[in-house]
């Protein structure tokens, strides 16, 4: 049973912050995927497990160990089990298809959880909302190549991989939404990533090279569980918690952004003028959407 709940979410600078730093933490995992030139698996196991540990060492200096005592709730794995899911959707569907084709299918996931909010949490988007959220997927779609031959198998299945990623990610962002709120977020956030790591190590074994890396991987691997892992996941589950879907979903396209970024910085990519327009219209729907929940805070519904 639901009921209505009028309580403000909390949408300080500090909350915007924390969803920046989630998207551009990220956005890292392909910059140290690229330079190890690991299997995916392994990548994502050690992102997965690694930031455990990261968080589990966070804990014990904070002295929060203690709630670990505890087993996780139900939502609190299945957004763990989403996680994984999605990672591994994604890297599927960059298997078959074109890169770009994977990650405009995914990053229609914040649009359908603001959509689903909206639905769902009584989330209410205002008419300069849906503008801005539609700004953002324009500007997205501008930094990519959008090609899909439906004609090639491949392709076709590639694109059902993205879009099974694209839903994991959707219901991940909308189960972290609606944690209980005397739970802790660092406690929610270690859970999530082991029991992601638990379920993504079979696939990890399953590779014939498994999870062997070379002593030169290792401090990226490190990298891997520290940034994209631990900081980034747990900044993630802060800001959702903290910021409307909507606002969280258009400063989540921070992330594509930063993957440009890198791109044309440390590896030589070259930006095309409407790529960087693209970028443009990302950041100026990121910064007008983050002007508007700053001022008018959105009423939620909880469940009880």
């Amino acid at each position: 049973m639901s009921h209505a709940s009028t309580t403000p979410l909390n949408v300080t600078p500090s909350s915007l912050v924390l969803a920046v730093v989630a998207a551009v933490g990220m956005a890292t995992i392909g910059v140290i995927s690229r330079i190890t030139e690991l299997n995916a698996e392994s990548i994502t196991f050690y992102r997965l497990g690694l930031g455990a540990a990261f968080l589990l060492v966070y804990l014990v200096l904070t002295k929060r160990h203690a709630a670990l005592k505890k087993l996780p709730g139900r939502q609190v794995v299945i957004s763990g089990v989403f996680l994984a899911s999605f990672i591994l959707f994604y890297v599927q569907a960059m298997n078959y298809t074109q890169m770009a084709n994977a990650i405009l299918m995914v990053y229609l996931a914040p649009i359908i959880a603001a959509v689903a909010a909206h639905t769902l949490y009584a989330e209410r988007l205002s008419t300069q909302q849906v503008g801005l959220i539609g700004l953002a997927l324009f500007g997205f779609a501008m930094m990519q190549e959008f090609r899909l031959n439906l004609d090639d198998r491949q392709d076709i299945i590639g694109m059902g991989y993205a879009l099974a990623a694209m839903l994991t990610y959707s219901g991940f962002i909308l189960i972290n939404r609606r944690l209980p709120r005397h739970l802790d977020d660092r406690i929610c956030a270690f859970w999530q990533l082991l029991v992601g790591a638990l379920v993504i190590l079979p696939f990890a074994l399953w590779q014939p090279e498994g999870l062997s890396a070379a002593a030169w991987q290792w401090p990226w691997l490190l990298a891997a569980g520290l940034v994209p892992g631990f900081l980034a996941l747990l900044c993630a589950v802060m800001a959702i918690n903290r910021l409307p879907t909507a606002l969280y979903g258009t400063l989540a396209y921070c992330e594509p952004v930063a993957v440009v970024v890198f791109g044309w910085s440390l590896f030589g990519e070259t930006l095309l003028p409407l790529q960087l327009a693209g970028c443009a219209l990302v950041l100026v729907s990121g910064i007008m959407q983050a002007w508007l929940g700053g001022r008018r805070p959105t009423p939620l519904a909880t469940t009880g």
